[in-house]
């Protein structure tokens, strides 16, 4: 169903039940999904939020300057994708981490053209320090770089099987969307992805899927074309 995709990680995802740092059994999971589905013929771009390190948005309201604590929320996105990048390499598939900013020897400066001759090769691209700009989200950083590549659509990995009424770890009483647009979505304000994310997604025709991320075989399922998640389109 999809041929080339972006993966949406958040930080809490990579730092396991607890959210916080990295969970290496999570990240070895993650990177056996991923590497399934490069060798099943399909083209994976990553992006990683930070949370699990630092989130700039909550660090400003502990004293940190917003712009600073931004580009420290960057720069946990590069921790996380060196992290995941290690664990597919061991596994035997190519992985490079590109960076929105210049951070040589350490990763490799992101370049549209050379991430998508990655991703034709065969290897996985991971790409972040979000848009290298402060105030946006690695959400808006993820939709932005999947019409870079011409994504088919952006796979956002959550903790649940997709998208709710309502937070369906606290209201047992949620329903489960199907699929929804953009439209709707916005105006139940159903936070799937911030507005930036979804204004570039509806104007690049990517749809989003939301989906779990720690079930089993569940990207998988998704790529092969079995009704996984929630599907958010225009």
């Amino acid at each position: 169903m999809y041929k080339r995709v972006l993966l949406k990680l958040s930080g809490e995802s990579l730092g396991g039940p607890s959210g916080k740092g990295l969970d290496e059994q999570r990240i070895a999971a993650y990177a056996s999904q991923i590497v399934s589905a490069v060798r099943s013929g399909h083209q994976v771009a990553v992006v990683n939020g930070g949370g699990n390190i630092f989130r700039g948005l909550q660090g400003s309201g502990k004293g940190f300057d917003r712009v600073d604590g931004d580009k420290m929320g960057m720069l946990a996105t590069v921790i996380n994708s060196m992290a995941l990048a290690q664990f597919i390499r061991e596994q035997g598939v190519r992985a490079e981490v590109f960076t929105a900013t210049p951070m040589e020897p350490i990763a490799r400066y992101y370049v549209r053209d050379a991430a998508v001759r990655l991703l034709e090769e065969g290897g996985v691209a991971l790409i972040a320090g979000g848009t290298g700009n402060p105030f946006f989200t690695t959400d808006s950083g993820a939709a932005l770089r999947a019409l870079e590549i011409g994504a088919d659509a952006v796979l956002k990995g959550t903790r649940v099987d997709g998208v709710y009424t309502a937070d369906p770890e606290k209201d047992p009483t949620a329903v489960k969307y199907e699929e929804l647009t953009f439209s709707k979505a916005l105006a139940d304000h159903l936070k799937v992805m911030d507005a930036t994310a979804f204004a570039l997604c509806e104007q690049g025709n990517v749809p989003i899927v939301v989906f779990n991320i720690d079930q089993d075989g569940a990207l998988a399922d998704l790529l092969e074309g079995k009704k996984v998640g929630t599907t958010v389109h225009a």
